[in-house]
């Protein structure tokens, strides 16, 4: 299901402190796959650290292998993952103990909560509010929006991308840095005549910069988001299938930059396959390759995108292994798992990099036998 991170916390400038007496507040950041939740969990855990509070972060991801984890843990932030489930389908008792947990052994100032991106944050909140876990205070609900993919979202699987706009207090209308000001205008527009109610702010998560505060600004306040909806399972309504696995590097000698070409060459032979079975695909397909060399992750979000690749790490240790997590619309089970294990292999080979394959994840999705995410 996700993560926990501990530490202090952030709000800079003339932003206000999130916690208000002796309860704990949690705060629930949604948004679908590859709208930039992590960018914005990371960088806001970050300065609440700054600030000196005690915050716990929990990531969910549907695959029982997990990403973000080690992605986060390389922003100083202490994890631990939990995986294999929706927070609000099959991981209902898993969220509860892990809260508890928290609570009991940690005490944070802050939760921040990352659903995955096939989930409804406020079916989070209504759970969360029905366990018996002392006084809780929820800033306003959040949903996330890749401004540069909104439309092809919308083609794609717009009564998922609906619910979660109307199930939502703040729509962050993210990477605008990436787009024309039409665009933003336009997303701000469809996001408002889906949900009237909502604030809607726009930013780059990537960049804390004074739009990102008047976002962090807006969590000091206090949910009041309560609903008469239709109870809906959230995986089902996306229509996502996904593939999550991991491989052993046994053999590698690669420095990040090798490792970072590499990971490119991966991701944009990943989605020329996935193009083949559905040409419009949204989604999130992500790769980390952790080595003595660093850690480098690869993201690709969508058929229009290019893919993105960081160095989160250059201070290699450990065991060296590839994380990978794949989550696309309409695309068969069967061909994702093809698709995903033939280019990463492929890749390896020619760079002659040895491996051995360690751990997959198969979830049949209804609509199109896919896995999870």
């Amino acid at each position: 299901m996700g993560i926990f991170a501990f530490g202090p916390t952030l709000i800079t400038g003339n932003i206000k402190i999130l916690c208000y007496g002796e309860k704990m507040k949690v705060i629930i950041i949604g948004g679908f796959l590859g709208s930039g939740k992590t960018t914005t969990l990371r960088n806001l855990g970050k300065h609440l650290i700054d600030k000196g509070h005690k915050i716990a972060i929990i990531v969910n991801e549907v695959g029982e292998v997990g990403v973000d984890g080690e992605t986060i843990s390389s922003s100083g932030l202490v994890t631990k993952e939990l995986t294999s489930g929706c927070i609000c389908c099959s991981l209902k008792v898993s969220m509860e103990f892990t809260l508890d947990t928290l609570i009991e052994d940690y005490n944070p100032d802050v939760v921040i909560i990352e659903p995955t991106g096939i989930a409804f944050p406020l079916q989070i909140k209504e759970h969360i509010e029905l366990m018996d876990l002392g006084e809780l205070s929820f800033a306003p609900v959040v949903t996330i929006i890749d401004a540069s993919r909104f439309g092809a979202e919308w083609k794609q699987i717009p009564k998922f991308i609906e619910n979660q706009i109307k199930e939502s207090e703040i729509v962050c209308i993210n990477k605008i840095d990436l787009v024309d000001r039409e665009t933003i205008a336009s997303s701000t527009q469809k996001a408002l005549e889906i949900n009237p109610d909502a604030i809607v702010v726009e930013f780059s998560a990537k960049n804390a910069d004074d739009k990102f505060e008047r976002f962090m600004d807006l969590l000091t306040g206090e949910s009041d988001l309560h609903q008469e909806r239709e109870d809906m399972n959230s995986m089902e309504v996306s229509g996502v299938g996904s593939y999550a696995g991991e491989y052993s590097i046994t053999s590698n000698g690669k420095d990040v930059d090798r490792i970072t070409s590499m990971l490119v060459h991966m991701l944009v032979d990943i989605k020329e396959k996935v193009k083949e079975q559905n040409p419009d695909f949204v989604g999130h397909v992500k790769i980390s390759f952790k080595s003595s060399s660093g850690l480098v992750k690869g993201s690709l979000t969508s058929s229009d995108g290019e893919p993105v690749v960081e160095i989160l790490d250059e201070k290699g240790n450990g065991d060296e292994h590839i994380k990978f997590l794949s989550a696309v619309t309409k695309v068969e089970k069967e061909k994702l798992v093809k698709i995903v294990d033939s280019c990463i292999q492929a890749n390896l080979k020619k760079e002659a990099v040895e491996f051995e394959k360690t751990h997959s994840h198969v979830h049949d999705e209804p609509n199109f036998l896919s896995l999870n995410l």
